[in-house]
């Protein structure tokens, strides 16, 4: 049997071994390659790998397949972030650590010695992990603050509220489409093929993988102002609907093409390669024994089997949310039935949800809450889904987020926000355990801490907030409604948590 062959129906089986343990999360990634337009590049990645491995062919002459069972260590390892990831419903990092027991599946199985030729072909499959929406937010504010700062110095007059602006003729927004983190994916994993195959000195590489970061993301920033300038100039009779999009990808592609055509004035990969030196005594390593392939095999499976015996045993048995009582509201507030001015945090997957209003008289207060339990895909309090402002919100803008006053249990989060007649501020926050926490990766910890323990994971999001004609306004109406039912509140959500009786 040839090298190639060998190495591929290894490869092979290490694949459908992870994949059987794993299935669920394969599948999660599998649909995100298919549905997103951002990482539908996934879909190259294994043929590509494939591709890189048969180009590599030559190199595996004269090598043997020998297992590296030292390399259960990082696969557990791994699989260990997969548990947290699973016990916290936290997607990116299950399909992250996917990836990664791939990836130390396949060199464990291979061995060092034939996995050192195919280590960029092995490496190129963390291409896949669908992973990056973190950086929408960031990239569409730094998109929106180059494209403000351009067609002022363009001579064009701008009014900016957040991803809003308006131009004298027309409104604009940066919405997640224009974030750029699409061009950046895609340059990023095509650059880095590009420079593997064009060049052979690592400083080259490594300086061709840069401009695959730095150029999208200007060529994002310029194709937003381009946009933007061709509907001014032309009084929004171009670049306003179909023709937005082909533009800015036409525009993308000619400076991606301009990257590699630069790049390619420097290209190594028609020098003549230096032969490589095969060691006699190394070349033909023994041939390892079913026995070495047993601890590779268990610690891929190792994982799988500690959630399975959890969801199977009373450490982790369903939780109930309660109803949402009704809040023990203090003279001289009252209930509202809603107020003029409208807004609702952008929750989903809950198992309870409330919105109330109340009044004193002459300031109106809003109080969200929105309660999970037993939370499982779809159904997480923290997911990239719920927020308190959605990026694309077409009616509020965020302006400023803060460290706000003391709860009793933690600090509440102040964001404030504007709108075209109204501000308002808004005090937030996740209530876990007794807790007040306003940070989503301190809330995702909380949440496995508590699953480990054989603690419910009956959890809320609770934001208080007030509309007013200005910001100062707004604050104090908040005050006097946490001065008169602030005690009141904790006390609601303390019962929120609480499992309903059965």
């Amino acid at each position: 049997m040839s090298p190639i062959l060998r190495v591929s129906l290894a490869m092979a089986a290490v694949l459908a071994w992870v994949v059987a343990w794993y299935s669920g999360t394969a599948q999660e990634v599998f649909s995100i390659w298919w549905r997103s337009e951002t990482f539908a590049h996934g879909l190259l990645v294994l043929p590509i790998s494939g591709w890189l491995v048969w180009r590599n062919r030559d190199r595996l002459v004269g090598l043997q397949i020998g297992t590296a069972p030292v390399m259960a260590l990082p696969i557990l390892a791994a699989g260990f972030g997969w548990l947290l990831g699973e016990l916290a419903s936290v997607a990116s990092v299950t399909h992250a650590a996917l990836a990664f027991i791939l990836v130390f599946s396949l060199v464990g199985v291979l061995g060092f010695q034939l996995a050192r030729p195919l280590a960029f072909p092995i490496l190129f499959l963390l291409f896949g992990i669908p992973i990056g929406e973190f950086l929408l937010p960031v990239m569409m504010d730094y998109t929106a603050e180059f494209t403000v700062s351009a067609l002022r110095l363009s001579g064009v007059p701008v009014y900016q509220e957040g991803l809003h602006f308006v131009v004298p003729n027309g409104r604009w927004s940066v919405v997640e489409a224009c974030s750029g983190v699409r061009y950046l994916m895609a340059s990023l994993m095509v650059g880095t093929l590009y420079a593997y195959l064009s060049y052979r000195s690592l400083h080259r590489r490594l300086l061709f993988l840069v401009a695959a970061i730095v150029v999208p993301i200007i060529a994002n920033w310029l194709r937003a102002y381009m946009i933007v300038m061709l509907g001014f100039l032309s009084d929004n009779r171009i670049a306003t609907g179909v023709d937005h999009i082909l533009y800015g990808w036409l525009f993308f592609g000619i400076v991606i093409v301009l990257m590699f055509w630069i790049g390619g004035h420097w290209r190594e990969d028609l020098d003549p390669e230096v032969p490589r030196q095969l060691s006699p005594m190394k070349a033909g390593v023994a041939r390892s024994g079913l026995a070495r392939l047993v601890p590779l095999a268990l610690a891929v499976a190792a994982a799988p089997l500690v959630l399975h015996h959890l969801e199977s045993s009373e450490a982790l048995h369903p939780a109930t949310a309660s109803p949402i009582p009704a809040l023990a509201i203090a003279a001289p507030w009252s209930g509202l039935a809603a107020p003029s001015v409208s807004f609702k945090p952008s929750f989903m997957g809950y198992r309870e949800e409330s919105l109330r209003h109340y009044a004193n008289g002459k300031q109106v207060v809003s109080v969200y809450v929105a309660s999970y339990a037993d939370q499982q895909p779809g159904h997480e309090l923290v997911q990239s889904q719920n927020a308190l402002l959605l990026p694309n919100d077409l009616h509020w803008n965020r302006l400023a987020q803060s460290r706000g006053p003391d709860s009793g249990a933690g600090h509440w989060l102040v964001t404030s926000m504007a709108r075209e007649s109204a501000s308002a501020l808004v005090w937030s926050g996740y209530w876990i355990n007794g807790r007040l926490v306003t940070n989503d990766y301190v809330a995702k910890s909380l949440l496995v801490l508590e699953r480990l323990q054989g603690h419910p994971d009956t959890s809320v999001f609770v934001a208080v907030w007030a509309t007013a004609d200005d910001l100062t306004a707004a604050a104090s109406a908040l005050q006097a409604f946490h001065q008169a039912n602030g005690p009141a509140l904790l006390d609601m959500i303390a019962k929120t948590v609480q499992p309903a009786p059965k």
